[in-house]
């Protein structure tokens, strides 16, 4: 297989990472092709522009953090509680045979520069800063959209969502519209379902640049504590 892009997020690290691409369309992500492949004829086709072409996009990609040789028949998803099991070919975890993910984003903008050839900005992407890219292919609604389908367990943990506290000291250190992508991550809950509750646990999630901490009260209201700059957010 051959990597034909990287993507650069606002994640330098997995926690807090959206568990599925698409829900938090506020965050950016740039796909910067390798030399062999920035030639723009093979981005003939897609479009920010719904009118002009395919405006969203099926990333299929590799996981870096979480490569192992053993197979695990089983695993826990984030959102189950009280060590729940589903079956590996029943989840999207990363804890795969092969370590291949795959995410649905929206095109936001198609940029020519000098130095990378034709970048593609996209919205809703679920990755690491520097996560390697095998394909990328057209989101086709005709095919791909399934409103039948059943949810499996995400039934039952979609609905999970916390209330977001953003003291208003703290209000206006990120950019506003990383500060909208925070609040979005937050309530969607970034801390693992079966692990134990401690009101009191101060949690830390690094983002475009940032230390967040926050504490979560009640399993449905996070309180963020403090916001301290980190260091350069690639995406800046």
């Amino acid at each position: 297989m051959k990597i034909i892009a990287h993507i650069h997020t606002d994640f330098p690290e997995k926690f807090g990472i959206p568990r599925q691409s698409g829900l938090v369309d506020s965050l950016q992500g740039k796909i910067v092709f390798e030399p062999a492949y920035r030639n723009p004829d093979a981005l003939h086709g897609l479009s920010a522009d719904p009118a002009s072409g395919f405006d969203h996009i099926w990333l299929i990609w590799l996981f870096t953090e979480t490569v192992t040789d053993t197979f695990r028949a089983s695993v826990q998803p984030p959102r189950l509680g009280a060590n729940r099991h589903m079956g590996v070919f029943a989840t999207r975890s990363p804890y795969r045979p092969n370590p291949i993910g795959l995410s649905c984003v929206r095109i936001e903008r198609m940029e020519e520069t000098k130095n990378e050839g034709t970048v593609l900005w996209v919205r809703g992407a679920d990755m690491t800063d520097g996560t390697p890219i095998l394909d990328i292919k057209p989101y086709v609604p005709l095919s791909d959209l399934r409103p039948e389908a059943s949810e499996g367990f995400t039934a039952e943990t979609s609905k999970h969502v916390l209330q977001v506290i953003l003291p208003g000291e703290l209000t206006g250190i990120l950019p506003s519209e990383k500060e909208t992508a925070l609040r979005a991550i937050l309530a969607e809950d970034p801390r693992p379902a079966y692990q134990k509750k401690d009101p009191l646990r101060v949690y830390g999630l690094s983002f475009a640049g940032f230390e967040v901490k926050f504490t979560v009260k009640d399993d449905s209201v996070l309180t963020v504590r403090k916001i301290t700059a980190k260091n350069d957010s690639p995406l800046t």
